[in-house]
């Protein structure tokens, strides 16, 4: 990142061959058309690239950070196309990629393993609070629109989701350090 801040583009070709395909991953599992997917990736990258100034490594890691912003682009993308929906109700072709590229094996068993830590957390939650954290971050769900699909108070919802993953960082942290023999 200090070196992204640097304006050094080989450090953005890094940073993205290390992480567009999880960042495509989560924004298609969002978006759910991959050449949308794929417009939010470069996206998210782009704003990498004029934000570098504001990572801050004190407040946690890279991936989180980056992970947040392609998951908000991608709920973003989400809510313009509802709104688009409810003014016309033309319906339009999603456009597949023209290649996919197979990613690193590598990378990929890196990604499988943070998977399954990630299904592991998610699973040592309270039923309520994993389906609000659901809801949230894989519906793009607002808190508001949470509560009215629970039955709940919008506060018990935002308490859930809060304490959920705070819950979720402190099992990941701890996971990750003991997997890295750091703990």
């Amino acid at each position: 990142m200090e070196r992204l801040i640097q304006r050094d583009a080989t450090a953005l070709e890094e940073l993205y061959d290390r992480y567009a395909r999880p960042v495509y991953s989560l924004v298609l599992r969002i978006s759910q058309q991959p050449a949308s997917a794929e417009e939010i990736v470069q996206d998210v990258f782009l704003l990498l690239w004029r934000n570098a100034a504001r990572y801050r490594a004190a407040r946690g890691p890279l991936e989180p950070w980056l992970f947040t912003m392609a998951r908000n682009r991608a709920l973003d993308f989400l809510r313009l196309k509802r709104e688009k929906q409810r003014r016309r109700e033309d319906s339009y072709e999603v456009e597949l990629p023209d290649s996919v590229h197979a990613p690193n094996p590598e990378t990929q068993l890196d990604s499988a393993l943070r998977a399954e830590r990630v299904q592991a957390c998610m699973g040592s939650l309270p039923e309520a609070q994993r389906r609000a954290i659901e809801l949230a971050f894989f519906e793009g769900m607002t808190h508001s629109e949470i509560a009215k699909a629970l039955a709940e108070p919008l506060g018990t919802v935002k308490s859930w989701i809060r304490n959920g993953l705070i819950r979720l960082r402190e099992s990941l942290e701890s996971s990750s350090a003991a997997g890295t023999g750091k703990g």
